[in-house]
């Protein structure tokens, strides 16, 4: 038996490599497996599934992650888990004063606002969990991809992939649902993402209801914006009665790198000296929390495509990398993974030509994302802005306006 066959145990005879195990590739070979009864591999670099923190939480919406969730049959484990009061956003300026509350709704309302909170780490779990067994093979990291050149002459697009622990393994096709620093993105393309201008640094508070109860009653059960002068607070309770808190600065390219993170007082120090001037209840949130960890938020150009390339594609964040500021990032790429399942069913089913039928869904997730891309950048720009909280109201505003309309 040659590696590419003990690689590949348990494929359908049309064999598919998914690099990544986030929430795409995972997406992806549910549907695959639930809704057309086809085979895969996800080959996943992290060693074990808790190797490390998958973050905080997030909002499904009916028409992305919702529908997915349902082509791979998992609304009613979706539905245990759901919170709706997560809907909740709460704004305020630098001196504390709450200046918007929207509650969101108290169950599905099955509208284009149901967008209910879940925890990563679950949402993740339960996909999983809805795999057949050994389907995901831990802690392989992909180190190179090549083009099978003898199976180009005869018609058939197969590339072999090559793993830090020196095996192989050959696919017809190749999916690369591996991130924001995608290896497989580079195989089709030469774009990278760039710095969008911000950084986060991630903070948390745990046990909020009991250790830290003034900022659990402002927090809400929800989102949180504190925002002026292009900084903010921006704060999500999560399922597990903590609170993450994104300190937000629009500064340049690793301009935090001068802090030592691994001594939480020396970034802590140099934040509340740059909130210096905001209220003691927003500055609690910094003095409050524990370990902080730097984000740089990065994005791919929002009009990016590639080159189609017979045999391999791009989902979630290595197609699309863009910033979170819509909430929509997770949303598409498990909108991608139930999407390119559906492709190729037509193409191991129904006996589609592979190139034509994947480039049709390239350009098709293209059209979708592409405006989210913009409304998130957007997003961003109208949040960490000088006058944060007003452009905040005002954008509100005008989506009470739309919604309104007939």
């Amino acid at each position: 038996m040659d590696s590419s066959q003990s690689v590949a145990r348990g494929a359908s005879q049309f064999k598919i490599a998914v690099v990544g195990g986030g929430l795409g590739g995972l997406t992806l070979a549910s549907v695959l497996q639930h809704s057309y009864k086809i085979e895969c591999i996800v080959f996943e670099l992290d060693d074990t599934v808790d190797s490390r923190n998958q973050g905080g939480s997030l909002d499904l919406h009916v028409e992305s992650g919702q529908l997915a969730l349902e082509k791979a049959g998992l609304t009613d484990q979706f539905r245990k888990h759901a919170r709706y009061q997560g809907q909740d956003i709460v704004l305020a300026d630098m001196t504390g004063k709450i200046l918007m509350q929207h509650v969101g709704s108290e169950g599905p309302t099955g509208g284009e606002l149901d967008r209910p909170e879940i925890d990563r780490t679950v949402l993740r779990q339960m996909l999983i969990d809805s795999l057949d067994e050994d389907t995901i093979q831990w802690g392989k990291k992909v180190i190179k991809i090549e083009e099978e050149s003898k199976d180009k002459e005869n018609g058939n697009h197969r590339h072999t992939l090559t793993f830090q622990d020196g095996r192989t393994g050959t696919f017809d096709l190749v999916v690369g649902g591996d991130g924001a620093w995608s290896k497989i993105r580079k195989f089709v393309s030469e774009t990278t993402p760039s710095y969008a201008g911000v950084t986060f640094i991630e903070c948390r508070l745990s046990n909020v209801d009991i250790d830290h109860p003034k900022a659990s009653k402002m927090v809400g059960n929800g989102t949180f914006w504190g925002l002026q002068n292009n900084k903010g607070l921006l704060c999500q309770r999560n399922g597990d009665g903590s609170i993450r808190v994104y300190v937000t600065l629009r500064i340049e390219e690793n301009g935090l790198s001068h802090l030592d993170f691994s001594n939480p007082e020396i970034p802590r120090k140099h934040l509340m000296d740059i909130f210096s001037d905001w209220d003691d209840s927003l500055k609690a949130l910094i003095e409050e929390s524990s370990a902080f960890i730097p984000r740089g938020i990065y994005m791919l150009p929002t009009d990016y495509t590639w080159k189609s390339h017979p045999g391999v594609t791009l989902i979630g964040d290595a197609a699309h990398l863009m910033t979170p500021f819509a909430g929509e990032g997770a949303n598409m790429a498990m909108l991608d993974g139930a999407n390119l399942a559906a492709a190729i069913s037509e193409i191991v089913h129904n006996g589609k030509d592979l190139a034509t039928t994947i480039e049709k869904f390239e350009k098709d997730m293209h059209n979708v994302v592409m405006d989210f891309a913009i409304e998130s950048l957007e997003n961003m720009d109208t949040l960490i802005s000088e006058n944060g909280p007003q452009a905040v109201l005002k954008m509100f505003s005008m989506m009470r306006d739309d919604n309104a309309a007939p």
